[in-house]
């Protein structure tokens, strides 16, 4: 018998106040619904990534993780119509801050497979006009699949994608919608009128430099939201919410180089006259959050649903009615948000059968064998040790760049990058599986490769090894007490898709990483094919489009020659060679490249 959780437990009882009561909602204090005070509700959604349905692709099964989290839209429908209906009859809002396009196989299928720009409806276009959102604003990710895909997805969405700093390199105006306005009738000839300003993210000019170069520039948030936000109030809205792809903790994963990556604080803290921030970008939970505007002294809202679905935003905004001189208007009296939990409810029906057909195609595609590998292999320790399963990305990828180069680049030799995606990725001893090399390689990147010295080869590994936290000794060590450093950049700690681990294709390029030193000296013992690398010795380093475009803020590797740029996708890639070589087997491939040592001794990791 199936285990009972939760949500099963409370299925059949899964709708209108029944729903509010288990996914945490709290009813809002009350307000005094007079003729003079009304309430805005404001629902919100972010980094939906693709998922309709709680699902795992990868793992074919029910998504689960530790925290007890459930995804998908069909959930968030469930949420947003009990909140409807618990309001009904009240001015309600229903927006997302990005990231809607790419992230899942499903989102994949509908990009390259089976192609929205061919004549396929992409699924969360389906799911999306079902739940009957206002408006979405850019995220980066949207960009990921070509100008073309974003075009068409919007025209297949019954609301406007808004992006107020996706702009015209030349007349410099947005590209996109950069705001919609909303009246509500309140009755008694009262209206409401409120803005809602859709900022994206300007790291897009780096992740996607490829595709947007020449068509489309990404001024910041804040300096876009300065001209559109008076826009809006002298156009009479009494509010102004914008939904912003952006973190609400101010950094960026690319330094200075453009303006801030997440900027949301910045935006609430700068620009007069904002109501309340959507945020999006950070994958965070954001309850409730008071930000202080230096010139008005105001609090600005600002919330952020998790992502993937997991959590509803649920914005109370209630205004006054005020007489003055000329027409009454509408102040803001108080801004209130709250989180509710896609866990404890069920997928809205409507949603899933819309869906359903091209859910089970993804899911067969996912599921077909392409090949078999010879051993098992394991990404779990990839961040600690050199693995098989990542020097099979590394070979792959040098592989194909070695074909196609030419000339004297041809007589280089060929070195690769690959970073541990995802620990949890694995090829099983036997049949292998779309899916299992879709886990492994989980980004929609393209393979690229540039031409470097070996000085440059040096600053890069330096540049990776930051990932470690420096240690004392040679353990053993947990592996969480030296992976995952902060830095500058990445303050709550690097991300493992920035450590890059390189490997040689016809030689090995081996290194140690000296974890006890500090950052910047810990690379030692750098030689290919066992003689150390000199500065000025010449490399091919297949790269993906992402790190070569400046993700990560990795050096040399964005102002480098580039010899190769075929624009084939990596997980394809991948697909193709196991499809043609029907085995892999690691002993064709692998060897031990790099090791961490502390003081030239080798590191223990215990787990």
């Amino acid at each position: 018998m199936p285990h009972a959780t939760r949500r099963s437990v409370l299925s059949g009882a899964v709708t209108g106040a029944a729903a509010l009561s288990a996914a945490g909602y709290t009813a809002a204090p009350a307000y005094a619904a007079k003729p003079d005070t009304a309430r805005l509700t404001v629902l919100g959604t972010t980094d939906l990534h693709g998922n309709v349905f709680n699902w795992d692709y990868y793992k074919n099964a029910e998504f689960s993780n530790s925290a007890g989290n459930e995804i998908g839209v069909a959930k968030v429908k469930t949420l947003i119509d009990a909140v409807r209906a618990e309001r009904r009859g009240e001015p309600i809002l229903t927006i997302d801050a990005g990231d809607t396009i790419q992230g899942t196989p499903l989102a994949y299928y509908y990009a390259r497979i089976d192609p929205i720009t061919q004549g396929a409806v992409h699924p969360m276009a389906r799911a999306m006009n079902l739940v009957g959102y206002d408006a979405a604003a850019l995220g980066n990710h949207e960009f990921n699949y070509g100008i073309d895909t974003i075009r068409k997805f919007e025209e297949q969405v019954n609301f406007p994608m808004l992006g107020a700093n996706a702009v015209d390199p030349s007349t410099k105006l947005p590209v996109f919608p950069p705001y919609i306005i909303k009246d509500y009738d309140l009755g008694r000839g009262r209206r409401l009128r409120v803005g809602v300003l859709g900022l994206t993210n300007p790291g897009i000019a780096i992740w996607d430099k490829a595709i947007v170069e020449g068509k489309m520039e990404f001024p910041g948030l804040v300096e876009q939201a300065k001209i559109y936000v008076p826009e809006l109030k002298k156009a009479g809205c009494d509010l102004v919410i914008i939904s912003a792809h952006s973190g609400a903790d101010t950094s960026s994963s690319y330094g200075d180089e453009l303006p801030p990556e997440n900027a949301a604080t910045l935006v609430a803290e700068q620009v007069p006259d904002v109501d309340a921030i959507l945020v999006g970008h950070a994958h965070r939970e954001i309850t409730q959050r008071y930000v202080t505007n230096t010139a008005t002294g105001k609090q600005v809202l600002l919330t952020e649903p998790l992502y993937w679905g997991m959590r509803v935003s649920v914005m109370d905004l209630v205004v006054r009615r005020e007489k003055g001189h000329g027409r009454p208007r509408w102040v803001l009296e108080s801004a209130t948000s709250q989180t509710l939990n896609s866990n404890t409810v069920d997928a809205d029906p409507e949603v899933s059968a819309a869906v359903r057909e091209q859910h089970d195609v993804v899911v067969s595609y996912v599921n077909s064998v392409v090949g078999t590998s010879a051993v098992e292999m394991l990404a779990a320790r990839a961040v600690v040790e050199d693995v098989p399963i990542i020097d099979f990305v590394n070979f792959v990828q040098a592989d194909a760049v070695k074909a196609a180069l030419t000339g004297s680049d041809a007589e280089l030799p060929v070195i690769s990058i690959a970073a541990p995606f995802s620990r949890a990725a694995a090829f099983p001893a036997g049949e292998v599986t779309v899916r299992d090399v879709a886990g492994l390689y989980i980004y929609d990147n393209t393979l690229m490769a540039v031409r470097i010295t070996g000085a440059q080869l040096r600053d890069y590994l330096e540049f990776t090894a930051r990932y470690f936290k420096q240690v004392s000794g040679t353990g053993p060590f947990p592996i969480a007490d030296v992976t995952n450093a902060p830095t500058d950049t990445a303050p709550n700690g690097t991300p493992d898709y920035n450590y890059d681990t390189i490997a040689g294709l016809d030689a090995a390029l081996t290194y140690d990483i000296d974890i006890s030193k500090p950052v910047g000296s810990r690379i030692t013992d750098l030689a290919y094919d066992g003689v150390a690398v000199a500065e000025t010795q010449e490399f091919v380093l297949a790269v993906n489009n992402y790190r070569q475009s400046g993700g990560g803020g990795f050096p040399h590797v964005s102002a480098a020659p580039v010899v190769y740029n075929q624009q084939v996708e990596i997980r394809q890639l991948l697909i193709d060679w196991v499809t043609a070589n029907q085995v892999i087997d690691p002993a064709a491939f692998a060897s031990v490249d790099w090791r961490l040592v502390s003081g030239g001794e080798p590191v223990t990791i215990s787990s």
